[in-house]
């Protein structure tokens, strides 16, 4: 269905088509320049070459089309968390589900995770919806400060290593 796999900077203008449109309406809300991206693609190769390792970035396939980017954060030595964005064209196709449970795998093996968590828009429930299929629990919310200093309640999500969906 999708597979996972480094970016490298040819993929600048995939990445600008993927962060534009309704695909960044619960992010920044800013279409990504062209420089942006690239920019994003060195940050994210970077962090690759970092020891110890502490993000992981891939891009997501369907067929040979970029269409979206998956990331795991370690943010304490047992502890991630995964973000996901898909092109628009892209939704509804399960493939962000599909990248997820790819993610969960290394999470819990090459990174030696035991727990990751996720959050979401409450306008978003379909990623809500991604976060389930992958195995994650809904354990309640956490406000978080927009730009425009009111306060938002992000849905929160988590997965536990060897405890069975």
């Amino acid at each position: 269905m999708v597979t996972l796999r480094a970016l490298t900077l040819d993929d600048a203008p995939a990445l600008t088509r993927i962060y534009s449109g309704a695909s960044i309406r619960h992010t920044t809300g800013k279409p990504l320049t062209i420089d942006q991206a690239h920019d994003k693609i060195r940050t994210v190769l970077a962090r690759a070459a970092e020891t110890p390792r502490a993000q992981w970035s891939w891009g997501i396939l369907h067929e040979d089309d970029l269409i979206g980017l998956i990331s795991l954060r370690r943010r304490t030595p047992a502890m991630g968390t995964i973000s996901y964005i898909l092109r628009e064209d892209s939704w509804g196709n399960g493939y962000a589900a599909h990248a997820a449970h790819h993610v969960v795998a290394v999470s819990f093996t090459t990174a030696g995770l035991n727990r990751l968590e996720a959050m979401h828009h409450p306008d978003n429930p379909a990623s809500g919806r991604v976060l389930i299929k992958a195995g994650f629990t809904h354990i309640g919310t956490s406000d978080r400060q927009t730009d425009g200093g009111t306060t938002v309640p992000y849905e929160m999500y988590a997965l536990q290593k060897g405890i069975p969906v």
